[in-house]
């Protein structure tokens, strides 16, 4: 019975949420099951070591996928190049199981949700002066994810 609760709370986060709160969700998703990985890997846990890999490339993928490069611009294909290296990394700490390429996508990944999550603070924060009418529009700072 408590995992129907918690999977219903999660549905009803992803459900209730704006497209820069799902790109963190996505992220923090991709972190834990690097954690997992590399708690696998040192407790030689073949098994569970590919499947929380196999977990955070799915992520990364669908992370890459909901790229929009026609907006996106720049920013859409640096993003897509680094998602790309991340996966290769996930595929060498899988292939030859070692921890340096885990620690390195973990660290791309945590400098990529830190950014993510300034953003989503910066348009929570200018959505809320907007309601408020404390904000003239000649300060507004304009917001471009490349989603």
């Amino acid at each position: 019975m408590p995992l129907n609760r918690y999977k219903n709370y999660l549905e009803d986060e992803v459900l209730d949420a704006n497209p820069l709160q799902l790109i963190e969700m996505l992220y923090r998703g991709a972190l834990e099951s690097i954690a997992a990985a590399k708690r696998h890997l040192r407790s030689r846990d073949i098994r569970a070591r590919s499947v929380a890999i196999s977990k955070a490339m799915a992520i990364v993928t669908e992370l890459s996928l909901s790229l929009n490069h026609r907006e996106g611009g720049e920013i859409s294909a640096n993003l897509a190049a680094l998602y790309g290296y991340i996966e290769k990394l996930l595929i060498r700490a899988n292939a030859e199981q070692c921890e340096p390429p885990l620690s390195e996508a973990e660290a791309l990944l945590s400098t990529l949700l830190e950014g993510w999550s300034r953003s989503a603070g910066l348009q929570s924060a200018s959505a809320s002066a907007d309601r408020q009418g404390d904000c003239p529009a000649e300060r507004r700072e304009e917001i471009s994810c490349a989603y």
